[in-house]
């Protein structure tokens, strides 16, 4: 069974949310990704690691991540 969800990818000051297939089956190593929702997500956070914002918003919303003083 497949159930749509969205991963966070974080690197830093951002982030993208990543929508994804999880597959949830009985026993094993369940729930996990398909090979392909795996490498989507790495691409992800690759394209933040390299600072390259225009290909990361390709695989779903981009964020800018703040830090609110106390």
């Amino acid at each position: 069974m497949k159930r749509k969800t969205v991963e966070l990818v974080r690197e830093g000051k951002y982030a993208v949310d990543v929508p994804v297939d999880l597959i949830v089956e009985e026993g094993g190593w369940s729930p996990y990704f398909s090979l392909e929702d795996a490498k989507k997500l790495e691409s992800a956070r690759l394209a933040l690691q390299k600072g390259d914002l225009v290909e990361a918003a390709k695989y779903g919303r981009l964020f800018e991540l703040l830090p609110i003083p106390a």
